[in-house]
């Protein structure tokens, strides 16, 4: 019998849950593991730290750097949720990729890449959040790793409220 044939067959309990997945996943529906770009949420990828600085401090606003992974499931709904709709309102916001060659100035206008600025920074866990001030230093406290989506919003609101204080 071919399940995917048969609407019965999942009403009557013929379908495992192991077909339902397979089935879900063939049919394109959110699963671990797909990629980024699929979600549609992006922020640009960062190329110059002190042009984005610069940028940041001029709207008033720390700089936000997000250090994400490929295929985390973590960074996509934190950049589908909260990132890409501040980054369209306005919002400084650069994303930093681990393990990427992609060329990036930092703050002292040297030449360096992605990963070795991850490296730099220590971060350990995606998605990292990192807000910048004044010379490129950290104006608040690091968000680090996955929020309860319900508390993500104003713990960032928060990290941002600190952040300008100290600009």
């Amino acid at each position: 019998m071919d399940l995917f044939q048969s609407p019965s067959a999942f009403r009557t309990g013929l379908w495992g849950r192991r077909q339902w997945l397979v089935a879900a996943g063939l049919a394109g529906w959110q699963v671990p593991g797909r990629a980024q770009s699929a979600a549609g949420a992006v922020l640009p990828a960062s190329r110059s730290l002190p042009d984005e600085l610069a940028n940041a401090l001029q709207k008033g606003q720390p700089l936000i750097v997000m250090a994400s992974l490929a295929g985390c499931v973590f960074c996509r709904q934190a950049r589908e949720s909260h990132l890409s709709p501040m980054h369209k309102a306005g919002s400084s916001i650069v994303q930093i990729d681990l393990r990427s060659p992609q060329p990036v100035l930092n703050f002292a206008g040297q030449s360096t890449t992605h990963d070795q600025l991850a490296r730099l920074w220590k971060i350990s866990i995606t998605p990292t959040l990192l807000f910048f001030g004044p010379g490129g230093k950290e104006v608040a406290e690091r968000m680090e790793g996955a929020y309860q989506p319900d508390f993500y919003g104003p713990y960032l609101e928060d990290r941002l409220a600190k952040g300008r204080k100290l600009l």
